[in-house]
């Protein structure tokens, strides 16, 4: 099934829940209610609409990378053969400390989100892990200094900006 069929139709109540979900997963539908000032039984269904039709995929926890000891972060981009995707993408599931990963258009063909403890560890992990993998051509690193979230990711609920 492509993108377009699964695409649901969301509102102002609908994005509101979402933000307030992402800001707080583990908030109960009393609380919920309350904040969007809707029924706790109405509420209910249009959570649990959201859960069904995929737009809610699953309920997480939002790390901070430093405090949990990987306080290294690098993007690096790969040039991998035209026909070999599917085992690069089953080898970056597979390895340690990979975060995220995103087959691209454009210069380079896939970006990976790398989080390690150290330099040393990020080091192994671009010579020795993806370098290794079967496909991949070339990478360029960029080191991450600092980050944030945008207005997706937003821990802060609307309501409280």
């Amino acid at each position: 099934m492509d993108d377009v069929s699964r695409r649901v139709e969301l509102d102002d109540t609908d994005r509101r829940i979402l933000a307030e979900l992402t800001a707080d997963g583990r908030v109960s539908m009393r609380v919920l209610a309350d904040r969007l000032n809707l029924s706790r039984a109405h509420t209910y269904t249009r959570v649990d609409r959201l859960k069904d039709s995929g737009v809610i995929e699953r309920f997480t926890v939002q790390v901070d990378h430093g405090a949990s000891g990987l306080g290294t972060s690098a993007f690096i981009a790969l040039s991998i053969r035209q026909d070999s995707w599917r085992s690069v993408s089953e080898g970056l599931r597979s390895m340690e400390f990979v975060d995220h990963f995103s087959l691209l258009g454009g210069d380079f063909d896939v970006l990976v989100l790398i989080r390690t403890p150290d330099n040393e560890s990020l080091r192994q992990v671009v010579l020795e892990g993806l370098q290794s993998l079967d496909g991949v051509r070339a990478t360029r690193t960029w080191l991450i200094f600092d980050e944030d979230r945008g207005g997706l990711g937003r821990t802060t609920p609307p309501t409280e900006r």
